[in-house]
């Protein structure tokens, strides 16, 4: 099954705040937040942190270690034989794969991974999201714009 997944990070190359993974089909999403940086980014201090925690009421997941997190990643995708995830921006990708190294050497207990990087020209999640910079309602935007263009 796809996964698309959204993360918010503390300006370029920053630290990572926030993770979502939402399910092509079903309603089982995960949305992870990760202690906040001691110095943030000034757009983001403005645009994402406000919203960290816009998620409805008796959300699994919300606020974690990154340690955590890791965890939690491998156990949401421990069900599926083979997960792909989707995202439509490098970084997401970048930051996902980085979170599942717990300490040097190590990683989450995950299986196999694919991953598929789409380009969505004229697509902004910021501008189809219910709560833009929220990466749990920005993953939703992007599935729901997927599966409506495949449709």
């Amino acid at each position: 099954m796809r996964y698309f997944m959204d993360t918010e990070f503390n300006g370029f190359g920053g630290e990572l705040i926030s993770l979502a993974l939402v399910p092509e089909r079903g309603d089982e999403e995960l949305y992870l937040v990760l202690p906040l940086p001691e110095a943030l980014h000034p757009w983001v201090e403005r645009h994402v942190v406000p919203y960290l925690d816009t998620i409805p009421s008796g959300f699994p997941g919300g606020r974690t270690t990154r340690l955590s997190a890791a965890m939690e990643i491998a156990h949401y995708l421990g069900g599926d034989q083979e997960p792909v995830i989707v995202a439509d921006w490098p970084d997401d990708i970048g930051y996902f794969c980085h979170l599942l190294v717990t300490e040097p050497g190590d990683m989450a207990p995950i299986g196999s991974l694919r991953f598929e990087l789409l380009r969505n020209p004229g697509f902004s999640t910021a501008m189809n999201s219910k709560v833009p910079h929220n990466a749990l309602y920005d993953a939703r935007a992007l599935r729901d714009f997927v599966l409506e263009w495949e449709g």
